[in-house]
Formats: structure tokens, sequence, C-alpha cells
């Protein structure tokens, strides 16, 4: 029974990722011609980035400029290591931890963004002295109203900043401890037993996402109103969707895949299949993304309006005093 059922099951599904030449010697006009067209969509995308990087190195003051960098490298560098991973399976490990570690850096810089495009910490400190923030945000606690407004201090951005940093740290030092396992073949995404360690990493990172994603979206939430006029919103809803793509979308094709949902098709194994999918949509979806964040971000940056309260007083002061200066020339 058992030699029946393994007989009608391709060797190569049992086997690991092809090679390289391998994938490029089983493709037709077809996949020729798709594989050619999202190779080209990556490198437009991080050609695009670089010629973005050259108009806000000029045009954007420090240390600003630094920021914005980061952020917008989120989709070409998650499109070229799609492509790398498409045209050689199996340095897929590399090419998602690359991936996944430059994201975990972009929370961080999503925060820091909204705090200097509010003037700078210590600007963002002194025009919110007198307020509070609603911490009842997800992905934590968006269950829990009762919770207390939070006086914004220096100590609290520190906390915020902290919350958020945290995962750009630990991700990226997970991700080397999963690729020095994996070498050792003792890190396998479809080895959920309770003695393999995907099963204790994985879930881990997760618990830090969910950490990391908390103090940002308690920062959007509580300024989104003040920073309306620079478009933060669009902004900050192509990050979240970038975030959705990268690592909801690909968990759960992966999952699919393990789950034989995704089937095998030679020389893909369905686990190999799965993620030539995943990096396949990947690709298209970080070019449309790089795209629409070149229009956002691509602009002129100016320093926020004041108050009218604070503009008006300084006009007074002004005029006070250039009118002796007007009494002495006549």
């Amino acid at each position: 029974m058992e030699e029946a059922l393994n007989s009608t099951i391709h060797p190569t599904c049992l086997e690991e990722p092809p090679l390289a030449i391998d994938v490029i010697k089983q493709l037709d006009v077809f996949g020729v011609a798709l594989y050619s067209m999202l190779t080209l969509m990556s490198m437009l995308s991080l050609l695009l980035y670089l010629e973005e990087c050259v108009f806000i190195y000029r045009k954007v003051p420090s240390p600003k400029k630094t920021t914005i960098m980061w952020v917008n490298g989120a989709a070409p560098v998650i499109a070229t290591m799609a492509c790398f991973g498409m045209w050689i399976p199996r340095a897929t490990m590399f090419t998602d931890m690359t991936s996944n570690s430059y994201f975990a850096v972009v929370v961080y810089k999503i925060l820091v963004l909204m705090i200097e495009e509010s003037g700078g910490s210590e600007a963002f400190l002194k025009n919110n002295a007198q307020k509070t923030f609603n911490i009842s945000v997800g992905p934590c606690c968006c269950c829990c109203p009762c919770l207390p407004r939070v006086p914004v201090t220096r100590c609290m951005l520190f906390w915020l900043k902290l919350g958020a940093l945290q995962y750009a740290i630990l991700k990226t030092v997970l991700s080397i401890v999963s690729i020095i396992l994996w070498t050792n073949g003792n890190f396998d995404l479809s080895d959920l037993e309770i003695t393999g360690t995907a099963i204790w990493i994985n879930p881990f990172i997760g618990v830090l996402t969910i950490i990391s994603l908390w103090p940002v979206a308690i920062m959007f939430m509580n300024i989104c109103n003040t920073l309306r006029s620079i478009k933060i919103i669009p902004k900050y809803a192509m990050y979240q969707l970038v975030l959705v793509l990268s690592q909801l979308q690909t968990a759960i094709i992966n999952i699919l895949a393990l789950d034989g949902t995704i089937a095998c098709s030679p020389p893909f194994s369905s686990s190999a299949r799965g993620t030539m999918l995943s990096q396949q949509l990947m690709i298209v979806e970080m070019f449309i993304v790089t795209l629409v964040t070149r229009a956002l971000y691509r602009r002129t940056y100016d320093s926020l309006p004041t108050d009218p309260h604070e503009t008006d007083n300084d006009q007074n002061s002004k005029i006070s005093l250039q009118a002796p200066q007007g009494e002495h020339t006549v």
C-alpha cells in the first residue's frame, strides 16, 4: 500500500528546492516571458528608488533625509530580494531573512519619521507638553478602552522608541541565528515538532512584531491630524500594506504549501512552489507600492506651520521692533 502511494509521488516533490540552472532549463516560452517581466519590475523598482534617493539627498535636510531613504527602501529591497529568491530557490532563506531584517528597521524608522515630521524630539515634546496620548490602540490594546491616557513626556517618548527599536535589533539577531542553525540542519520551517527550533523562534518573533507595532500605532493615532497636511495617512497606509504583504501574505502561502494545498510541480516541491509563488506576487506588489511611495515622498519638505497664536505674537514683536526704526528715519 505504501509502495503504491510512494510510486505516485514524483521524486522531485520530496527533494530540496532546485538549483538555479535547473529552474532555467525547465522554463518554457511563457516562463521566460514571466521571469523576464518580473525581473524587469524589480530592476525598475530599484532604479526608481536610487533616483529618488538622489532627489531626497539634495532636497531634504538632515537627519530627515536618512529616515526617508530607509522608509522608501522597504518595497524596492523586498522586490529585489524576491527576484533573487525566484531565480535561486535555494537562497530563499537568505533573501527572506534579509527582507525581514530590513523591514524590522523600517518599523522603527516610521516612528522616527513621524517625530521628525513634527519638528524633532524637542519640538514634539514642547508642542505636546500639555497633551495626553491614548494607548488603547492595536495591535495590543485595541480591546482595552479602559486604559488611562498617558501624558507626553521624555520618558514616554523613550519607551515608544525602545518598543520599536527592540524589533529591529532582535529580529536581525534571530535571523542570523536561524541561518546558522539552518546551515547545520537544525532549522526547518516544515518541522512543527516541539523539539524543532522553528516552532520556538517564529512565535517569539511574532510576539516581538506585535510589541513593535504598538508604539508606532500609538504615535500615528495621536498625531495623524497634526501631520495630515504632509499626507501622513497614505504614507502610513503604504507602510501597513507592505507589512501585510511581506509578513501575513507570505505566512498564509507557506502554511498552504506545508498543508499540501499548493500542489507539487516538478522540479518544485509543494513548499518550494509556494515560496516561488509568494516571491512572484511580492515583486508585482512591491513594484506598485514603489510607484505610490515615490509619488508621496517626492516633494520639497518644509517645516510644519506653527501655532496661529505664536505666529501673531511673532508678527507683533516684529512690528514693535520695526516701529522705532521707522520713527528714526522720519
